[in-house]
């Protein structure tokens, strides 16, 4: 008996190895790294001297800190809860089509998220082109003349926000489309018998029955919004005058650029707890609310 249970102890232990090897090496000790560094002087590569809580002190007293931390802060607001909603909306939609037209239109809204960022933003900036853009149509319509969105201040984090959604949305619509099937059709033939209108049903039925995964898609594109860096970059660097500075360009900027690996390792982790409390609490609302 002891044998056999031996057997299986040492079983479980080399199936889980690879896994707890792979966290160990990828994440943990990455990040085990990232606070040490958070506390020293040390450049990109190499060692430095212990300094303790100078690079919080010093990032407290930057003013391009607290620039970042906004537009982030914006930036998130601005596709969070919209990018959820549309995906809610056209997922509502896109249900009630059958056979081959409802596959071809999940393509066509898939697709988009399976392009490299570059591609994303080479599109988007041909589109919004001042001179050329055939969205410029449209802001001229609407404004009055055309407008280069991505040199003006109060035009450019909106557009970077615009490009994201559009980019990211078909991977909602597919977790949305997925909640949907799994609501038994039984709850809406028994509604209709009692004569529920289309929004009783969705207030009564679907909207209940979906927030579990509306919990989920809002969670992951809070951890996702907040770690914007590559549209920006590719789409502003930054600009106009820091107007979609985010704090992984900060990141960027101290670590790789100036080769400040502690001061860079203090935005990373700063960042990193704001990603972990504020997930965790959202998640946990979310599911308060759900019950």
């Amino acid at each position: 008996m002891t044998e056999q249970r031996r057997s299986k102890t040492l079983t479980v232990v080399l199936m889980i190895a690879p896994f707890v090897i792979t966290y160990l090496t990828v994440f943990a000790y990455p990040v085990y790294k990232m606070f040490a560094l958070s506390f020293t002087d040390a450049p990109l590569i190499g060692e430095g001297r212990w300094i303790g809580f100078d690079n919080y002190i010093k990032l407290l007293n930057q003013k391009l800190f607290f620039t970042s931390v906004w537009n982030t802060g914006y930036f998130v607001l601005l596709t969070v809860v919209p990018n959820t909603l549309i995906g809610l909306g056209l997922a509502l939609m896109v249900v009630r089509l059958k056979g081959w037209l409802q596959s071809l239109i999940l393509v066509l809204f898939f697709l988009p998220y399976i392009l490299p960022v570059s591609v994303v933003t080479q599109i988007w900036q041909w589109v919004l082109d001042q001179q050329f853009g055939i969205a410029q149509y449209a802001i001229e319509f609407f404004t009055g003349k055309r407008i280069s969105v991505f040199r003006d201040p109060i035009w450019a984090m909106p557009m970077v926000a615009l490009v994201t959604v559009w980019w990211t949305n078909g991977f909602n619509l597919l977790l949305f489309i997925a909640g949907l099937r799994n609501i038994p059709a039984d709850y809406y033939e028994a509604a209709a018998l009692d004569g529920a209108t289309r929004w009783q049903c969705f207030r009564r039925i679907t909207w209940p029955l979906i927030w579990p995964v509306t919990a989920l898609v809002l969670t992951l594109q809070l951890i996702l919004q907040l770690k914007i860096f590559d549209q920006v970059y590719l789409m502003t660097e930054g600009g106009p005058f820091n107007s979609t500075y985010v704090l992984l360009q900060l990141v960027y900027r101290e670590a790789f650029r100036l080769n400040h690996g502690g001061l860079g390792s203090a935005v990373a982790v700063f960042l990193f707890l704001i990603i972990v409390t504020v997930s965790v609490l959202q998640y946990q609302l979310l599911r308060v609310r759900g019950r």
